[in-house]
C-alpha cells in the first residue's frame, strides 16, 4: 500500500513538473536576458548566468520611459474595471444562479468568447464621437467586456453550489431578497469573490489590444509601454526583458500571495456540491 502511494505521488510530481517546467523555463530565461548585456544576449552558445549583471537594464526602464505614469494608468484602469466588474458581476451571478437563467449564462459565455476586436472598432467610433479618446475612460469601459463575464461565470458556478437552507430561513424571518443577498449569500461567497477579483485583475492588467488602440501617449498602460520599447532598427533584449518582468511582477506577487484563496475558492463549490 505504501509503495502504491509513493508511486502515485511520484507520478503526480512528474506530471506537475512536465506542466510547469515550460513556463518556469521561459521565466528563468527572461530573467537571464534582463540581467545580461547585449553582447552576452547575442553570444553562442547561450549564456544563462553572466559574469557581470547589467542592472542598468532595470534602471534604464524608469529613466528612459514614463514608466511610473504608465504604471499609474494601469493601476487606475485595472482597479476601476475590476471594481465595477465586482459590483455588476456578483449580483448578476447570484440572480442567474437563483433564477436558473441558463440562457443568460450562455449569452454571457458567448460575450466572453467573442474576440475583443469585435467590440473594439464600434466602441472606438463611439468613444471618438463622445470625445473620450485620449482619456482613461475608454479603456476602463472596454475592459469591462473582459472582466464582467469572468466575474459572472465564476459567481454563477459558486452560488449554484451554496446551500439554500440559510436563505430560506432568512426569508421565513422576513428578510427580503436584497437583504438575503447582502447578509447571507455574500458572506458565504467570499472565496468565490476573491477568485473573481484575482482573475479579473489579471486579465485586465495584462490586456494589450485595447490599450494600443484606445490609449494616447499620456494614457498608455504598461503592456503597451513594453511594446513601444521595440524599434525597427534593433531589439534590445535586456531592457525589453527587464520591462516585461516589471510589468509581470505585481500580478505574479498577487498570485503567489493569494494562491491559497484561489485554490479554496475554486474547490469550495465542488466540495459543497459533493
Amino acid at each position: 500500500m505504501n509503495t502504491r502511494k509513493i508511486a502515485n505521488k511520484l507520478g503526480l510530481a512528474v506530471c506537475i513538473f512536465l506542466l510547469v517546467s515550460p513556463a518556469l523555463l521561459f521565466f528563468i530565461w527572461m530573467l537571464s536576458l534582463s540581467l545580461k548585456f547585449e553582447i552576452d544576449n547575442g553570444a553562442y552558445p547561450p549564456i544563462l548566468i553572466p559574469e557581470r549583471f547589467a542592472w542598468k537594464n532595470y534602471t534604464g526602464v524608469f529613466e528612459g520611459n514614463s514608466f511610473l505614469l504608465y504604471f499609474k494608468n494601469s493601476v487606475i484602469v485595472t482597479g476601476t474595471a475590476t471594481l465595477f466588474a465586482l459590483i455588476v458581476g456578483v449580483p448578476a451571478g447570484y440572480a442567474i444562479a437563483r433564477m436558473k437563467a441558463h440562457k443568460s449564462a450562455i449569452v454571457i459565455m458567448i460575450a466572453r468568447m467573442t474576440p475583443g476586436l469585435s467590440f473594439l472598432i464600434p466602441l472606438f467610433l463611439l468613444f471618438q464621437w463622445m470625445g473620450l479618446l485620449g482619456t482613461l475612460w475608454p479603456q476602463i469601459i472596454i475592459h469591462l467586456v473582459v472582466t464582467v463575464p469572468i466575474v459572472i461565470w465564476v459567481m454563477i458556478g459558486y452560488f449554484e453550489t451554496t446551500p439554500l437552507e440559510l436563505e430560506e430561513a432568512a426569508m421565513i424571518d422576513g428578510a427580503n431578497r436584497w437583504e438575503i443577498f447582502m447578509k447571507v449569500a455574500m458572506p458565504i461567497a467570499k472565496p468565490g469573490i476573491v477568485v473573481s477579483f484575482i482573475l479579473a485583475l489579471i486579465f485586465s492588467w495584462n490586456n494589450f489590444v485595447f490599450g494600443i488602440v484606445l490609449a494616447s501617449r499620456e494614457t498608455r498602460t504598461l503592456p503597451v509601454a513594453v511594446y513601444n520599447m521595440l524599434s525597427f532598427e534593433q531589439v534590445s533584449w535586456g531592457p525589453l526583458a527587464a520591462a516585461a518582468l516589471i510589468v509581470t511582477l505585481p500580478v505574479l506577487i498577487l498570485t503567489v500571495v493569494a494562491q491559497r484563496q484561489i485554490v479554496a475558492g475554486l474547490t469550495a463549490g465542488a466540495v459543497k456540491g459533493g
